[in-house]
């Protein structure tokens, strides 16, 4: 029994030691995949477009193969020699949202994607996956990926976009590198710009867990320069020349405001270290919108831009959920709610409670919780009915939030946990 257990302990040690050895199947550099999702509520579709490559990794360099949240779709690498899957990371998209329009029942649509990965020293399978709503593959694409391949584009000779180093911490261990991104600002305006990105941060730091894990954080300012100021607004009939061509009314709602020219942001931030972008837009328009693991996008100058941009960053970076909702009758009724216990850790639909903030609850709560205390201060974890946009049969775990309204002064105890557990995935 003795000797089984030093086994045991053996294969995990060694299975720990693989997981946080990068060299052993990468090389520094990094690796572009740029990617078409196209079709409509019918029928679904993933397309590589194309493949660039620069030096340099600003990613994660540990739980390579390991990933923090389901998402709405994962890009993974497979050694080819080995079949072990040597590196995973999830995602969401537009064209998850899109896909829960009526739009969507009556035409097709494509929208771009990109996502960076470490390029691997040997030939590995690259698999991209999009997922349904009950987690279930919904389309697919994949390839034996050869690093040595010449039709991968090589951009070390690409200039770079100017940009400065805003926040650096001296966490010793592996940083998390976020990329501010100029949006409507001429090269006038890189003075506000900068300006605006240095509140950003201050923003993000005065909230918990950021504040006190700042120092694994590295803050980086594109100053990707437009032609125009301002971004487009197209229920004014305002359609603006911006590096990053975003516009609100995304779906028709007024204040969603996001961009579909993914692949030329992504031209914008080559070569630069960045694995999270954040796009300030020049304007003070109320309006943003955050997507896990692609972009928070948010306008600068409005009066709630501070509390609006640590929101969308809870999305982007955190993959958290919103928590506010519409008077929508029923769960049935929101087709971004799945039967199945939803993969965001700050929202759920009691299949599954247990494995998001059943341990946070106090003793006697009851389920639903109802609000005891003032609604601008109650921050108690309970189980309280109405969240991601359906006021039954979805939950939320505190009376307010910032994943719900912007006079709340903090995330809840579990969006902290959740953010918390995120930023030590990435570093540690």
């Amino acid at each position: 029994m003795k000797r089984l257990a030093i086994t045991i302990m053996a294969l995990l040690v060694a299975g720990s030691l693989w997981a946080q050895d990068f060299g052993t199947y990468f090389a520094d550099r990094t690796l572009r995949t740029d990617l078409i999702f196209s079709g409509d509520i019918h029928e679904q579709d993933v397309t590589l477009r194309a493949l660039h490559s620069w030096e340099g990794w600003s990613g994660r360099r540990v739980n390579l193969d390991k990933v923090p949240l389901k998402g709405d779709g994962e890009l993974s690498l497979t050694d080819l020699a080995s079949g072990r899957v040597i590196y995973r990371t999830t995602f969401s998209s537009l064209y998850h949202e899109w896909l829960a329009m009526e739009e969507a029942t009556k035409v097709e649509r494509a929208y771009e994607f990109t996502i960076l990965a470490p390029m691997p020293l040997a030939p590995a399978t690259l698999r991209v996956e999009l997922f349904n709503p009950e987690q279930e593959v919904m389309a697919e694409m994949s390839m034996v990926l050869n690093p040595a391949d010449i039709l991968i584009r090589n951009c070390d000779a690409q200039p770079q976009t100017p940009h400065t180093v805003l926040f650096e911490g001296n966490y010793e261990g592996n940083k998390i590198d976020v990329a501010i991104v100029a949006e409507g600002y001429t090269a006038d305006e890189m003075p506000l710009f900068r300006k605006d990105a240095k509140a950003t941060i201050e923003a993000l730091f005065s909230h918990e867990p950021f504040g006190s894990m700042r120092e694994r954080f590295r803050f980086v300012a594109v100053e990707c320069e437009s032609a125009d100021s301002g971004v487009s607004i197209p229920r004014n009939g305002e359609w603006r020349r911006s590096a990053v061509e975003s516009h609100f009314d995304t779906f028709y709602a007024n204040r969603y405001l996001t961009t579909s020219a993914l692949f030329r942001m992504s031209d914008l931030l080559t070569g630069i270290d960045y694995e999270h972008i954040i796009v300030l837009a020049n304007t003070d328009t109320y309006g943003g919108g955050g997507i896990y693991n692609s972009y928070t996008l948010t306008t600068a100058h409005h009066t709630h831009f501070a509390p609006v941009v640590v929101h969308e960053f809870g999305h982007s970076f955190g993959g958290l959920a919103d928590e506010y909702f519409y008077d929508t009758p029923d769960i049935a009724s929101n087709p971004l709610v799945a039967t199945r216990e939803p993969w965001q850790q700050n929202i759920t639909n009691l299949v599954d409670l247990d494995s998001k903030w059943g341990d946070m609850l106090p003793e006697g709560c009851t389920i639903p919780t109802e609000p005891t205390a003032k609604a601008e201060k109650n921050y108690t974890v309970g189980v309280y009915e109405g969240a991601n946009y359906a006021s039954k049969g979805a939950y939320r775990p505190a009376v307010v939030c910032r994943m719900r309204n912007n006079t709340a002064t903090q995330f809840c105890p579990v969006c902290q946990r959740a953010l918390e557990r995120m930023i030590r995935f990435y570093t540690e």
